[in-house]
C-alpha cells in the first residue's frame, strides 16, 4: 500500500480538495473555498496546509468569525446544496463566534463543515490563552458548543481518526435527509501531527444526489386521499429547490389544477404570476392563500418542515381538512398528523401526476382560487405602490426595489418586519430570486449572506434589504464585499429601532419599551443618529441617501451602474405595515399584569388558542 506522509491539517485539507460534485454544470468541486480567520489555534496548522493550495482551494479572509459562515451558508443555498464552503477560525473566541452560524445552517439544513480550532490534545501548555477550563471535566471545551447545532460533531485527537469522521463527515453534508452543519474540533497540537496515509484516501469522489423512491403503499395512499379532495390546497416548500424539482411540480399542481402556497423557503418554486400561484402562506402570508386554507379539504405539504410561520401557529388551516405530506425525510413528513409520503419530490411527483391523470380539483375551487389570485395581485399593487408620504413603508421600499431587479437578481433578508414585507409583496420568476434565512431568522446575516449569494451568482445583481438594527449587528463584511470584488447592492431602511419587535410588543398589550430609540435608556441628547452612508463609505463602499421613493428608484439605477457595493440609506415608518393578508402567530402573552392592554390581549391570545386546540 502506497502512503503519503502529511499532517493532520494537511490531509483535511487535501482529502476536501479530492471531493467533486455531479451538478447540471458538469463535475465541480465540492468545496469552492474555505473562510479562514487565523488565530492561535488554526495559523500554524490548518493555515499552513492552505497557503500550500491556494490556487487551487480559494482561502477568503472575513472580518467577523460568524458572519464568514453565514457567507458559507448564504452561498450554499443559493447553490442547492450542490456546492459548499468550509470555514476555520482560531480556538477559543474565534470557534464560539461561528455556534450562532452553525444553529443558522442546522434550522436550514444547509451544510456548511466548520473546522475550529481547539486547546491543545497533549495538555502539555495548559492553561493556554483564550481556554475555557471546565472544573469537573477536562474533556470539555469551547468547541462543544458546537454539538448542539451539529448535523455531526468529531474532536479528532490522532490525525489517523481521520480515515473514518471525514467519510462520515461527508455523508452528512451530502444526505438529503440528514444534510446540515459538520463540526470537527482541530485541536492545535494535533492539527501540525503527521501521519502515513493511504494515498487512496485521497483519490477523487464524485457525490451525486441521493434519490429516495416512495414506498408502494404510501404512494397508493396519497393517490386515494387526493382523489377524495374537491377543494385542496398545495403548500410549496425549499424541499423543492433542493430536489430539483421545479418542473416536476409545475406539471404536478398545473395538471390537477391545485392552489399553491409558498413558504419562506419555497417562495420561487413557480413564477410569482404562474395561474397555480396564489401567494405565500401564513402568518406572513396572502390574503388569498389564508382564505383558501380555511376552508380547504386537504392539505398537499411538499418539501416543507411545516414551522410556525407557514401554519399560522398550527390554527391557519381548517380543522376538518386532512394533510398528506410529501417529504424526503420522515422526521418532517409526519408533523401535524399528516399522512406521510416519504420520497424525493423530483422521483415523486411524476408518480402522482401519472396516476392521478384526469383528476382535477373541483371547478367552482378553481374559480374561487383564480378570484382569490387576481385580487391579491391587486392588493400587492397597492401596497407596493409610491403614496408620496414623508416617511414611506417598507412596502413601498420592497416595490421599488423590486422594480429594479432583473429577471436574474435576487434579493436577501433575513430579520426583522421585513421578512413578513418580503414574503407578501416581492415578485419572482427566477427559482433562486429570493433568498430569506428564516429558518432562525437571524440578526446581522444579511449582509454577510449577500456575499455569500453574489459568490454563488456573479451575474446576478444582489439586493441586501436590511434594517438599521440588524445592521449595526453585523455590517463588517461590506468591507469583504469591496475587497474580493463581489458587488453588492445594500439598501439599508432606517426606522429608528428594533420596529417589527416594538409592534410585536404592542400587539401583545405592552408599551412602547426598549425596542425603538426613543422608548430605551439614553442620555438626555437622546440615540445618535446613523449616518449609515458614511459608514458604508468608510468600509469601501458607495452610496447615498434618499428620502422617497422617486430618489430610490433613481439611486437604484446609479447603485447597479456602479463598479463596486453600493449602500443606499432611506428613513422609513416604523408603523405601517401591509395589512392584507397575515395570521395569528403564537406569542404568549402574560397571564397576569397590571396593564389592561396586557389583560385584554391576553383574552385575545386564549381565543386563538381555543381555535389552535382543534388543529393539535
Amino acid at each position: 500500500m502506497n502512503t503519503i506522509k502529511l499532517t493532520m491539517a494537511q490531509a483535511v485539507i487535501r482529502y476536501l480538495m479530492a471531493q467533486k460534485v455531479e451538478t447540471d454544470e458538469g463535475i465541480k468541486p465540492m468545496f469552492a473555498g474555505v473562510w479562514a480567520i487565523f488565530g492561535h489555534g488554526n495559523v500554524a496548522g490548518i493555515g499552513e496546509a492552505l497557503y500550500h493550495v491556494k490556487d487551487q482551494l480559494p482561502t477568503y479572509r472575513a472580518h467577523n468569525e460568524q458572519a464568514m459562515a453565514h457567507a458559507a451558508i448564504a452561498f450554499a443555498k443559493t447553490k442547492n446544496r450542490q456546492q459548499m464552503m468550509a470555514c476555520t477560525a482560531s480556538a477559543g473566541p474565534g470557534a464560539v463566534n461561528m455556534v450562532t452560524a452553525a444553529a443558522v445552517a442546522h434550522v436550514n439544513r444547509i451544510p456548511v463543515l466548520f473546522l475550529p480550532g481547539d486547546t491543545f490534545a497533549t495538555r502539555m501548555p495548559d492553561p493556554v490563552l483564550q481556554q475555557v477550563e471546565n472544573f469537573h471535566d477536562h474533556t470539555l471545551t469551547s468547541n462543544d458548543c458546537f454539538r448542539p447545532v451539529s448535523r455531526f460533531f468529531d474532536r479528532i485527537t490522532r490525525p489517523e481518526q481521520l480515515l473514518t469522521s471525514l467519510p462520515q463527515a461527508m455523508r452528512v453534508l451530502t444526505d438529503p435527509v440528514e444534510c446540515g452543519p459538520v463540526t470537527l474540533g482541530m485541536p492545535q497540537d494535533v492539527q501540525t501531527m503527521a501521519f502515513d496515509f493511504p494515498e487512496s484516501f485521497f483519490e477523487e469522489k464524485v457525490h451525486r444526489l441521493r434519490r429516495q423512491g416512495p414506498d408502494a403503499f404510501e404512494l397508493a395512499q396519497a393517490i386515494e386521499l387526493i382523489k377524495q379532495a374537491k377543494n385542496p390546497v398545495v403548500i410549496a416548500g425549499g424541499g423543492i429547490h433542493y430536489s430539483g424539482a421545479l418542473s416536476e411540480f409545475d406539471e404536478f399542481v398545473s395538471a390537477l389544477k391545485l392552489p399553491v402556497g409558498e413558504t419562506q423557503a419555497g417562495k420561487g418554486a413557480l413564477p410569482w404570476d404562474h395561474q397555480q400561484n396564489m401567494g405565500s402562506i401564513g402568518v406572513t402570508g396572502a390574503g388569498s392563500t389564508n382564505r383558501l386554507c380555511a376552508e380547504t379539504d386537504l392539505i398537499i405539504a411538499v418539501g416543507t418542515r411545516l414551522g410556525d410561520f407557514a401554519s399560522g401557529s398550527r390554527s391557519l388551516i381548517n380543522p376538518e381538512a386532512k394533510l398528506l405530506s410529501l417529504n424526503v425525510a420522515s422526521f418532517d413528513a409526519v408533523k401535524h398528523k399528516a399522512v406521510s409520503l416519504v420520497g424525493d419530490a423530483k422521483l415523486t411527483l411524476p408518480m402522482l401526476t401519472q396516476a392521478l391523470s384526469g383528476y382535477e380539483a373541483a371547478g367552482a375551487w378553481v374559480d374561487r382560487a383564480e378570484t382569490e389570485r387576481l385580487a391579491w395581485h391587486a392588493a400587492v399593487e397597492d401596497a407596493t405602490r409610491d403614496r408620496g408620504t414623508s416617511l414611506p413603508s417598507d412596502g413601498e421600499v420592497v416595490g421599488a426595489v423590486n422594480r429594479s431587479a432583473g429577471e436574474q437578481d435576487i434579493v436577501v433578508c433575513a430579520a426583522g418586519g421585513l421578512p413578513g414585507e418580503l414574503q407578501k409583496l416581492w415578485r419572482t420568476r427566477y427559482s433562486r430570486g429570493y433568498h430569506m434565512e428564516y429558518g432562525y431568522s437571524c440578526m446581522g446575516y444579511e449582509i454577510a449572506g449577500g456575499v455569500g449569494t453574489k459568490m454563488a451568482a456573479p451575474d446576478s445583481e444582489v439586493y441586501v434589504m436590511v434594517g438599521d438594527g440588524s445592521y449595526l449587528m453585523m455590517n463588517s463584511e461590506i468591507a469583504t464585499s469591496v475587497m474580493l470584488g463581489l458587488k453588492v447592492i445594500f439598501v439599508v431602511l432606517d426606522n429608528r429601532g428594533y420596529g417589527c419587535i416594538h409592534r410585536l410588543q404592542q400587539f401583545c398589550g405592552g408599551p412602547g419599551f426598549n425596542n425603538m430609540l426613543e422608548d430605551c435608556l439614553t442620555t438626555e441628547e437622546g440615540a445618535p443618529k446613523t449616518d449609515f452612508v458614511a459608514h458604508g463609505k468608510a468600509l469601501g463602499a458607495n452610496g447615498e441617501k434618499v428620502t422617497t421613493i422617486e430618489e430610490l428608484e433613481a439611486a437604484l439605477v446609479r447603485a447597479k451602474a456602479s463598479p463596486i457595493s453600493y449602500l443606499i440609506e432611506i428613513d422609513t415608518d416604523p408603523t405601517i405595515v401591509t395589512h392584507s393578508g397575515g395570521h395569528w402567530w403564537d406569542v404568549a402573552v402574560a397571564e397576569v399584569s397590571e396593564r389592561e392592554q396586557v389583560r385584554d390581549a391576553r383574552k385575545v391570545y386564549e381565543e386563538h388558542k381555543a381555535r389552535q386546540f382543534k388543529n393539535l
